[in-house]
């Protein structure tokens, strides 16, 4: 990764833009429908982010997305993670 602009979003936030990216790319064919796919998206956000998740929170996103209520984006899981 050359690109300066990636390397200082990566030096701002701590996170990997390759890992960023490699998520972006295997949710391109996802099925938002399926909870355990939402599962995985969760618990891979979660990961990148380096913020834990707890059962009742991830299952309150997971039921949202799967529902339809909530589009499934990094903003709205963000959003989602940092209630109280």
């Amino acid at each position: 990764m050359d690109n300066k602009f990636f390397k200082n979003v990566e030096k701002k936030t701590g996170v990997n833009m390759n890992d960023v990216f490699s998520l972006a790319n295997s949710l391109q064919n996802a099925n938002f429908k399926d909870e355990k796919t939402v599962r995985n998206v969760i618990q891979r956000v979660s990961q990148i982010a380096n913020k834990k998740v707890s059962k009742q929170m991830e299952d309150k996103i997971v039921n949202s997305i799967v529902s339809g209520d909530q589009s499934l984006d990094f903003n709205t899981i963000a959003k989602m993670m940092n209630k109280k």
